[in-house]
């Protein structure tokens, strides 16, 4: 069985702060993306790593990976990279988020295996903290936490499937799992991570640094 990973790494990423785009940025003496690529590289089951990338980043390209150029939406830029696959056709596609670069390998597993009995699988975690609703600064009412989760990636499916779903689906789809359901296919959830965090803030490099340390 042929699995394909497909990171995502064409955002701006300004939140994170900088003039370079967080999937370029260094931590732990390696870019973003590099820690990223060798997660995905070094599992067993993944026979192939594809890279969407910003036009503008072609000039710092240097991972010797097939690669594709993002479009104008997250949506766009998978279905660009689902593309560019298309020749090797893989039987399973995971498109994961480049900035969570400490993807747990066992998250990696957990939703391959997935697959084997689903369309569509992605890694979650159950929200524990209460949720308020507010407005203007104050709290309002209180909206229950149960079947709620926290998505994350990678998101994996039978790759003709999610190619269909992304012909057909809405081009301003938050993430592959709503388009994947929108398209009628059954996704599976799996457990997340906490390591499994998207650096989005300054502070998040922090944590990254950390993280790595902690490994080693």
């Amino acid at each position: 069985m042929k699995i394909a990973a497909l990171l995502v790494a064409a955002g701006r990423g300004r939140r994170a702060g900088g003039d370079t785009p967080k999937q370029w940025r260094s931590v732990g003496g390696k870019r973003v993306i590099e820690h990223t690529v060798e997660r995905f590289q070094s599992h067993p089951l993944i026979s192939s790593v594809l890279v969407v990338i910003h036009r503008d980043d072609h000039g710092r390209y240097d991972l010797g990976l097939p690669f594709a150029f993002g479009g104008e939406t997250r949506q766009a830029s998978v279905q660009n990279g689902l593309l560019a696959l298309a020749e090797q056709r893989p039987d399973l596609v995971l498109i994961h988020d480049v900035a969570r670069a400490a993807v747990p390998e066992e998250v990696i597993t957990r939703v391959i295996a997935a697959l084997h009995n689903h369309e569509g699988a992605a890694p979650a975690l159950a929200l524990t903290d209460a949720l308020w609703v507010g407005h203007e600064g104050q709290v309002t009412g209180a909206h229950p936490r149960d079947g709620l989760f926290r998505a994350q990636t990678p998101q994996g499916f039978h790759y003709d499937k999610i190619c269909k779903a992304h012909q057909n689906g809405d081009k301003n789809a938050p993430d592959d799992v709503s388009l994947a359901i929108a398209a009628g296919l059954n996704v599976a959830i799996v457990e997340g991570s906490e390591d499994n965090f998207k650096i989005t803030h300054p502070d998040d490099f922090k944590r990254m640094e950390k993280r790595i340390k902690n490994e080693f």
